[in-house]
């Protein structure tokens, strides 16, 4: 009898197991089906509601956009070269009034010149000089600060264009 009862025994547990391994396998075969079925039922809203929308407005939004970005670029791009061209005919015009305070100076001495006129036309030179670099500076800062102002504004104008778009999504 003790070999009756492993023999059902046995025989029930490979029944049992068994009967769970269709339903797993019909539990595991059906998950992929629904994932399947969810991706597919959300390319399908997904697609009706691109069909909604007008597209040909959203890419002309988008493309005018873009050309929009690129004037603003090509802006401060001419504001930044405007600046330096400023700056470097300020700093040639600065070179040519140095040199000709420094001829001037030679020719008025006429002789040996003395160390007192020689420290004060030394004292001129640095004061000029510091005031030179001090308008240069002020120069190059105007007209970087006019071109990074040109691309702010534009990114302003992005983020506003983004607002409305998301509104009108609403």
């Amino acid at each position: 009898m003790a070999t009756k009862a492993r023999k059902s025994t046995g025989k029930s547990r490979s029944r049992k197991s068994a009967a769970r391994r269709p339903a797993a396998k019909k539990a595991a075969a059906a998950r992929p089906a629904r994932a399947e079925g969810l991706f597919d039922m959300s390319l399908a809203g997904l697609g009706r509601t691109l069909e909604g929308l007008n597209l040909s407005s959203v890419a002309s939004t988008i493309a005018e956009g873009r050309r929009k970005d690129l004037a603003a670029l090509v802006a401060a791009n001419k504001k930044s070269y405007e600046g330096l061209q400023a700056v470097v005919a300020r700093q040639t015009a600065m070179l040519k009034n140095a040199v000709s305070e420094w001829q001037s100076m030679a020719q008025g001495a006429g002789g040996a010149p003395g160390f007192g006129r020689l420290d004060d036309a030394a004292k001129q030179t640095f004061s000029l000089a510091v005031q030179n670099i001090r308008e240069l500076a002020e120069l190059a800062a105007k007209s970087q600060t006019e071109a990074f102002e040109i691309v702010r504004r534009r990114i302003m104008e992005n983020v506003e264009e983004v607002n409305a778009l998301i509104r009108r999504g609403r």
